[in-house]
């Protein structure tokens, strides 16, 4: 697990698996907004083009029509890039949420990650936009193998909308192929008992790298992935608070109503332990590479190691 060498795309594991499943399911349709060659959607819309909508560059058109679909008994999947979706943001409040209509919205191309196509794209507040609206519940897979099981685990369910992150970026592959998803929980990567790093994303493989590296320095970190953002695995955090002391969170997101504001909740009004919060602070992107973005603005590896370290010897800045 903790190798990292096979990295896969999680969009293009989306797309195939969409289609796999529209062949079992007469009743999967899937929306997109332009841009199905980039979220994969078009795989669907190549094999079952009477099931697919393509809705033009008119995100409210599509979230509107889906909120209809959804509401007809059909399984719907819509997709766009997370920074376009969230500009229907009043759409899927009036429409969606407060409908409780079950639209899948499986967004691509959020976060830093998506290097030269700059900060009006790299939406970094997605996650606690999407996480206040009530009904919402929100993921973000840690690899394509998760995203295979959060597809599957969708289109076998009609109860509320969901939002799923993905990203432009091949991801390291760290689930082996019998992983299931769960909603609410939260899946161990490492045990460790001096400080927990929890993470979502392209994060928790940067987390088992910067944990090989704390082990040289005789600290012991446990890895959490937490993909279900909401909800939240609280037990797992309160376990960890309990067991270790420490929380570190990392996100490919503002620390600002993410997943660090949330542990942060969590162990304030069950167990307080301090929290440090490692993600984009109050900012916007930068245009370059998408890994090296990471280094530049400070939550790489290295940065996770040195953060890390200081604070587990109590320096909690």
């Amino acid at each position: 697990m903790e190798k990292m060498d096979r990295m896969e795309s999680l969009r293009d594991a989306y797309g195939k698996e969409l289609a796999s499943l529209g062949e079992k399911n007469k009743d999967i349709v899937v929306l997109d907004a332009d841009l199905s060659s980039s979220t994969k959607t078009g795989v669907f819309g190549k094999k079952f083009p009477e099931r697919f909508f393509n809705m033009g560059i008119s995100e409210q058109s599509m979230v509107s029509a889906a909120a209809g679909l959804s509401l007809a008994g059909k399984t719907v999947f819509a997709s766009t890039f997370a920074v376009f979706l969230s500009n229907t943001y009043n759409v899927i409040r009036q429409s969606i949420c407060y409908n409780e209509a079950p639209v899948n919205f499986v967004v691509t191309h959020s976060g830093i990650s998506l290097g030269e196509d700059g900060p009006t794209h790299q939406i970094l507040e997605d996650v606690g936009i999407m996480s206040g609206l009530p009904n919402m519940k929100v993921i973000v897979p840690v690899d394509s193998i998760e995203t295979v099981s959060v597809i599957d685990y969708l289109a076998a369910r009609k109860t509320s909308p969901y939002y799923v992150r993905l990203t432009r970026e091949k991801f390291p592959v760290l689930n082996d192929e019998n992983y299931e998803f769960k909603e609410g929980k939260s899946v161990t990567f490492r045990d460790g008992s001096d400080v927990t790093i929890m993470g979502y994303g392209i994060m928790v493989s940067f987390a088992l790298k910067a944990a090989e590296q704390l082990k040289n320095r005789g600290i012991d970190a446990r890895v959490i992935n937490m993909s279900s953002i909401k909800p939240l695995d609280r037990p797992a955090i309160i376990k960890a608070a309990r067991e270790t002391g420490k929380i570190v969170t990392a996100e490919e997101h503002s620390i600002y109503n993410g997943l660090g504001s949330r542990v942060a909740e969590v162990t304030s009004e069950e167990y307080p332990v301090p929290v440090m919060r490692i993600g984009m602070p109050d900012i916007f992107g930068k245009s370059g590479k998408g890994m090296e973005l990471f280094d530049y603005f400070h939550i790489g590896v290295n940065d996770i190691v040195e953060k890390t370290d200081r604070f587990f010897k109590g320096d909690f800045k």
